[in-house]
């Protein structure tokens, strides 16, 4: 099963078929709704006039990089926050594993090692990576030995806490409504 978001039919295609495109989306998934932040992958690309490549997005000039970012619609509510974000993570890919996006997940011999993984990206809380290692397991098939225990109570089948989750309209809702009561019981205890 894989991830089908209420957004353009290609941005999903994009997403399905390029490691890159949805380690992108997980990048720029936060202060921004998740429909923003997945389909931004593919807005990028259409506005570099190809396909998303690590290396180059790792050596692009910056201010360049975030003209593609800030161009309304910008791609994020940050562009320039985010756009030298992506192009952290990029360095880390090439540094790393060549430059291949999939290399993080697909040589991870267990579920500790790929969370370990992701949680060393720049951005990458440990609830961000649990979060994207649940996505790579329940949408993508990436389930090295004990993904479900790395991704913590995101990887719980059944669940709808996160993008990991979205399979369609009901299942969007569910998430939505999953982290209101969230933010709720955050701000309860805070009394705010």
């Amino acid at each position: 099963m894989t991830l089908v978001l209420p957004i353009d039919p290609e941005a999903n295609l994009l997403l399905e078929r390029d490691p890159l495109a949805r380690l992108i989306g997980m990048v720029l998934d936060q202060q921004v709704p998740m429909e923003k932040a997945f389909s931004s992958p593919y807005v990028l690309a259409q506005r570099m006039g190809h396909d998303l490549d690590a290396r180059e997005l790792a050596e692009y000039d910056p201010d360049a990089l975030l003209a593609f970012f800030a161009r309304p619609p910008a791609l994020h509510r940050f562009p320039k926050a985010m756009a030298a974000r992506v192009q952290e993570v990029c360095r880390v890919l090439v540094d790393r594993y060549d430059g291949d996006a999939s290399r993080l997940w697909s040589d991870a011999p267990d579920g500790a090692e790929l969370l370990r993984r992701v949680a060393e990206l720049p951005g990458f809380g440990k609830q961000k990576a649990q979060i994207f290692v649940a996505l790579l397991g329940k949408r993508f098939d990436v389930r090295p030995d004990g993904w479900r225990e790395a991704a913590g109570g995101y990887g719980d089948p059944g669940a709808y806490r996160s993008v990991a989750d979205v399979t369609d309209a009901e299942s969007l809702r569910r998430v939505r409504e999953y982290k209101q009561q969230m933010k709720a019981a955050a701000k309860a205890k805070t009394g705010n």
